[in-house]
């Protein structure tokens, strides 16, 4: 085992955590684990994706929460199905997701108008457009990354899910932890020396995360997986509903964030986005990284860590 191994999951200290009970009267009790690192005045709401923990914000965590933690406060959560949130055997949506999340922020009194800046991943970039949908007024900033109103493929629903369930639950580790990085990484990155750390390349510490993600089997489950896979795979925002999004929430409070090269939810899913939002010449922020893939929060981490400030500058954000 590499001596890195263990600290491939960072020891950064909340200045709050807890677990709050959600979903009454909509299939719960549910509960849901929450961290908020820093203390600062303007709130950065971090949703995650498709089978990964909040630990996976960890770089933004530390670059929000920990190095500028007077400015800003971070919440991180896991979603439904995963991490140390129950995982109950129900029909999961990215509607009811984002309700628990707002239940969450009602709890940790994050409730005021235009407060929340939200930062949303690929499935969490669904749960985002939902909340966003859901409480249009408490939206300071919408951050859409890599992420689609809906999922669009040639080979079917079905199929479609079989492949992302056979991607992250493997049968052959080695085999598949290999396909799970090209889907969602450039091969410049995957090889480049590692940035964060001693191990021989970035895709070797990606690797050593997901190998200890998925040895907690409480954390990480078939079925936490599966159920939400299936409410990523049947998110639908139409353009009609994106209209009323954009005029609610406001146009030049958006941005969508994509990869050209990005393999598991493709480029025409992002400008699918801006353009059922209203596109750029109605004020929403386009942001394409070229030769870039999938997870660009850790291939583009300064930059995209720049962007966030921007767009919170711009709305409001000291």
């Amino acid at each position: 085992m590499h001596p890195e191994f263990q600290n491939v999951t960072w020891d950064l200290k909340p200045s709050e955590k807890g677990i709050v009970k959600v979903a009454e009267g909509r299939g719960g009790p549910i509960n849901i684990a929450y961290e908020i690192h820093g203390n600062g005045s303007i709130c950065l709401v971090w949703v995650m994706g498709l089978g990964a923990m909040m630990s996976s914000w960890q770089r933004q965590t530390k670059d929000f929460g920990h190095d500028q933690g007077t400015k800003y406060s971070s919440l991180i959560f896991d979603n439904r199905g995963m991490g140390a949130s129950d995982k109950p055997l129900m029909r999961y949506s990215t509607s009811e997701m984002a309700k628990d999340a707002i239940e969450l922020l009602n709890h940790i009194g994050w409730t005021s108008e235009r407060q929340l800046h939200i930062i949303g991943i690929s499935m969490g970039g669904m749960i985002a457009q939902e909340m966003a949908f859901q409480e249009p007024d408490r939206i300071a900033s919408l951050s859409l990354v890599s992420t689609a109103s809906h999922l669009v493929n040639t080979v079917g629903f079905v199929e479609n899910l079989r492949q992302r369930i056979n991607l992250f639950i493997p049968k052959d580790i080695d085999i598949q932890l290999a396909e799970v990085k090209a889907r969602l990484f450039s091969d410049e990155w995957l090889a480049a020396p590692d940035v964060d750390g001693n191990f021989p390349t970035n895709g070797d510490r990606f690797a050593a995360q997901e190998v200890k993600k998925r040895r907690n089997t409480e954390a990480f489950t078939r079925k936490g997986f599966t159920l939400q896979a299936i409410a990523a795979g049947w998110h639908h925002k139409s353009p009609e509903q994106l209209k009323e999004l954009g005029d609610k929430v406001g146009r030049e409070r958006i941005q969508v964030i994509h990869g050209t090269i990005d393999k598991m939810i493709t480029i025409y899913h992002g400008e699918m986005l801006v353009k059922e939002l209203g596109g750029e010449e109605s004020g929403v922020t386009r942001i394409m990284f070229k030769d870039r893939g999938h997870v660009l929060p850790m291939e583009e981490r300064k930059e995209f860590a720049r962007l966030i400030e921007q767009i919170v500058r711009k709305t409001g954000g000291k």
